[in-house]
């Protein structure tokens, strides 16, 4: 009887264990079927590949997985004629940088990390609608870029496994990096205490750390692919903070501390003709201004062709600098990507075509009356 009952648990033991191996093959399965490789690029290889890895600064508007239609996000009902830098350069200087096709690709981040595990590709987490050499997401910081343990899959990693496809592509690619705005704005308030409080300046050598390992890893990879890194803005320009920081004291302690992060950015390039800096604050105040030493936030209009005044205020109206999620606008963007493709040309020699101020009045314009109309609409169906 014994003999009978072991022999029977022996049964069901293989049983189990064959269904076991049975899913888990299934699971192996399913993870290989649900991220497939990447999409290929088509581009002529005479175009200039544009990779990207940051956060929502350089998230595309027009991702309508991460945004959906009828979502507040990103320009709310103002969003089809709302764009982000990447989106404005694809439209107006496509023809010679390249981000790559516009593509749903990635897999959620679980899924990600499970492929990974198993040696499978991981391509782009989470998954999105954007060009395909945007890794940028919304919500990223520091951490994302190399991927640190408790955190999201690196951009970094993923983005050069990419390159990896079409090596020669990529010797004549650039990777722009712009991911410091969420760490910095933390230590914000620490900023405006002391400029050097350790908070602060744990922040700005963890950033610098996994910015310099991003370089490291890529040029390992693809040693003549250009790096240009954009340092921190200044966030007490933001029209959210406006009834803060009113006083000569907080306006320097927040520059110091601005300063001293965006130096050790800049050192990062030293003297390496393959890495640049981007001064996006002082880019920022090149345009709107920034505050005086009492902090009063007096900031100035800038005008886009003859109608459209552009003012550091928020809404997603075109004539806000940044939207009402607090995102740049429309003509932040379109200026920024101008600037973008001077630096590109200045730092790296590339062969691009300047934006003119001529040519943001002509794509600037017609979207702003669209967005004009739009609201109108809405504001009709309001009063209804």
């Amino acid at each position: 009887m014994k003999e009978a009952l072991g022999a029977v648990r022996i049964r069901r033991l293989r049983q189990a264990l064959t269904a076991m191996a049975g899913f888990a093959a299934l699971g192996l399965a399913t993870l290989a079927l649900w991220g497939s490789d990447a999409p290929v690029d088509h581009s002529p290889p005479t175009t200039i590949a544009l990779g990207i890895l940051g956060d929502s600064s350089s998230h595309s508007y027009q991702d309508s997985l991460s945004f959906p239609p009828g979502s507040a996000d990103r320009g709310g009902a103002l969003r089809p004629h709302t764009f982000q830098w990447t989106e404005v350069l694809a439209l107006l200087r496509g023809n010679e940088l390249n981000l790559g096709p516009w593509v749903r690709w990635g897999q959620p981040s679980r899924v990600a990390w499970l492929r990974s595990l198993i040696g499978l590709q991981v391509g782009r987490t989470p998954k999105k609608e954007d060009y395909l050499y945007n890794f940028a997401n919304s919500g990223a910081n520091c951490n994302d870029l190399m991927g640190a343990p408790q955190h999201r899959l690196g951009q970094a990693r993923n983005l050069v496994k990419l390159m990896d496809r079409d090596p020669e592509r990529w010797r004549n690619g650039v990777t722009v990096i712009r991911i410091v705005n969420n760490d910095w704005e933390a230590v914000l308030d620490d900023q405006v205490r002391d400029p050097r409080a350790p908070a602060v300046r744990a922040v700005a050598a963890h950033c610098v750390e996994q910015i310099a390992a991003a370089i490291s890893l890529i040029h390992a990879a693809h040693p003549l692919t250009r790096i240009l890194l954009v340092g921190a803005g200044n966030e007490a320009d933001d029209p959210s903070a406006f009834d803060k920081y009113r006083s000569p004291v907080a306006v320097a302690n927040i520059q110091a501390a601005l300063g001293d992060f965006n130096a050790q950015l800049r050192e990062l390039a030293g003297g390496d003709e393959r890495i640049a800096f981007f001064d996006v604050a002082a880019w920022f105040g090149s345009l709107w201004g920034t505050r005086p030493p009492d902090g009063t936030p007096a900031y100035r209009a800038i005008a886009v062709g003859e109608t459209l005044r552009v003012t550091n205020t928020m809404g997603d109206e075109p004539n806000n600098a940044i939207l009402a999620d607090d995102h740049g606008g429309l003509v932040c963007n379109a200026l920024w990507a101008q600037s973008l493709v001077l630096r590109l040309r200045e730092a790296f020699d590339l062969p691009l075509t300047p934006i003119s101020d001529e040519d943001i009045v002509r794509f600037v314009a017609p979207l702003a009356t669209k967005t004009v109309a739009t609201d109108s609409r809405r504001t009709e169906r309001q009063a209804d």
